[in-house]
């Protein structure tokens, strides 16, 4: 219980004004823009998360989305299937990370030897 309110306490402080720390304290880690990257290319349902390339495990995958929705970049929405499974959706600040992403995918292409992008979407490929 103790470590729960010091996390919420934590969270709720920031280590700087600059907004590259406050974005990196919240997008920053191993997992989370790979989310955000699958949500951009159609995946909506956590087995689908799971399912990546990268494999996140389920309790940090789990910690994510739910961080994710806190900070208004995602919500939970109805399957569109139907079934009592949620699905999650970006939100326009969720949706406006697209650019980043994209620059970071061109980047990686560009700089890191033997990358390639395998996930099909609407990213266009750098040249070069």
């Amino acid at each position: 219980m103790a470590q729960k309110v010091a996390k919420k306490k934590r969270e709720g402080r920031r280590r700087s004004p600059c907004p590259v720390a406050c974005t990196l304290d919240l997008l920053g880690d191993r997992w989370t823009f790979l989310i955000v990257r699958d949500l951009l290319h159609g995946r909506s349902r956590f087995k689908e998360f799971l399912s990546s390339p990268e494999s996140p495990p389920t309790n940090i995958l789990t910690e994510r989305l739910n961080r994710l929705v806190r900070h208004g970049l995602v919500r939970r929405a109805p399957a569109q299937d139907g079934s009592k499974h949620q699905a999650y959706e970006l939100t326009q600040k969720g949706e406006d990370l697209r650019p980043i992403v994209q620059t970071l995918r061109d980047w990686g292409l560009r700089w890191i030897p033997r990358t390639e992008a395998r996930m099909s979407g609407t990213y266009q490929a750098v040249s070069g």
